[in-house]
């Protein structure tokens, strides 16, 4: 069986994790896959690792805008598949060209296209509209589809309810995470072994973004700063800029020297490990996700984690974590107090959370995955689709 992977999509730091995660773990049996090509653009053609049933081909096009790449999906593509004799098309990207002449999957890996309430948060905008098109095209995609992978069950539940249909085939596949940001626990200490010189550091990895709502953990971090904890932040990833003006303007009224409330920017998927092996406590405070990749990997570092109650973050971190609304200030600023306050508490989060992380690896991501292929690549096509 060969695959072909339609990689025109994948823009973003997620979507080619996972499809490099995947790669570089996979352990696939020629009987049933002889072999894998991948067209992707240049920079994701570099991150993927030699193997030696796999045949990366760089496509300029891919490096183009997303009008240039959906063109080459959609006119290009077909042709590739049927010059290489493609059995089964692959697209992680949520999209799908309008014909085949193979058998497809594809993948459901971001929930803001299907979030209306989320993407109200955009106003009227070039960000707005390119979600609304997208919910469009992955929705055709999804009912297209000879099978769909989705990394969650409330993801699975949600899009499916926006659909008004099932997909014909589903498998529930989760990511990964990567063997080094995996750490055992560290034994916590009391709150007063912190001190303003010893401050017990927080941390939050994410874009900064209207749904990640960073602007409320900074005015949390403040209050609990204002009322004598030794407490700071590091805040760390990408931005989206009015986002990234809401936290500033926070940072700048009430800690402009960046003493508790720091900006870090962006740090390389490589080095983030380093972050979260520095850090006493993890905050995430999304309110939409499909699988947050942070969430996991802070899990898989055994931190205390102060979480979102919102979405998938229950399904995944179950009770490893106290909750809180991420719109509301005070109800973060409670929860972090809570695990201040209690070591134990802090303790057991922790090693809960530590141990539900063993439960992903991309090993196991990648062997499903393609399972699933396979068994779709194997089952006749309904007549007339696609």
């Amino acid at each position: 069986m060969i695959i072909g992977v339609d990689a025109s999509n994948l823009d973003s730091g997620g979507g080619i994790l996972h499809l490099s995660e995947i790669i570089s773990a996979a352990e696939l049996d020629a009987k049933d896959i002889e072999s894998v090509t991948v067209w992707a653009s240049r920079r994701l053609s570099e991150r993927l690792s030699p193997r030696l049933w796999l045949r990366v081909v760089h496509q300029p096009q891919l490096d183009q805008s997303i009008a240039v790449r959906t063109w080459w999906q959609c006119v290009q593509l077909p042709r590739l598949l049927v010059d290489t004799k493609c059995d089964l098309l692959f697209a992680p990207g949520g999209t799908l060209p309008m014909q085949s002449p193979c058998s497809t999957v594809t993948m459901s890996q971001n929930m803001l296209p299907f979030d209306r309430w989320e993407s109200r948060r955009y106003g009227i905008s070039w960000i707005r509209l390119r979600l609304t098109l997208l919910r469009w095209a992955q929705a055709q995609a999804f009912q297209r589809a000879d099978g769909v992978v989705f990394l969650t069950h409330y993801a699975c539940n949600s899009v499916q309810r926006e659909l008004g249909s099932n997909p014909r085939r589903v498998a529930l596949i989760p990511h990964g995470v990567a063997a080094r940001f995996r750490r055992e626990p560290r034994q916590q200490e009391a709150l007063g072994s912190y001190s303003a010189h010893r401050p017990l550091q927080c941390l939050y990895v994410s874009i900064i973004d209207m749904y990640k709502h960073q602007w409320h953990v900074a005015e949390a971090v403040r209050r609990l700063h204002a009322q004598g904890y030794p407490i700071v932040i590091d805040f760390v990833g990408p931005a989206y800029p009015p986002a990234l003006r809401r936290l500033q303007e926070v940072i700048t009224k009430w800690d402009p020297d960046g003493l508790f409330l720091r900006y870090r920017g962006p740090v390389r998927h490589e080095d983030l490990h380093r972050y979260y092996h520095q850090a006493d406590v993890f905050l995430f405070a999304s309110s939409c996700e499909n699988m947050p990749n942070t969430l996991l990997e802070a899990m898989a570092a055994g931190l205390p984690i102060a979480c979102s109650n919102r979405g998938p973050m229950p399904e995944i971190l179950a009770e490893a974590g106290v909750y809180f609304d991420p719109e509301q200030p005070d109800q973060i600023t409670d929860a972090l107090r809570t695990l201040l306050e209690q070591p134990t508490l802090r303790e057991r989060c922790a090693w809960r959370a530590y141990e539900q992380a063993k439960a992903y690896s991309w090993e196991r991501c990648a062997q499903e995955t393609f399972a699933f292929l396979t068994e779709v690549a194997q089952t006749p096509r309904i007549v007339g689709v696609m």
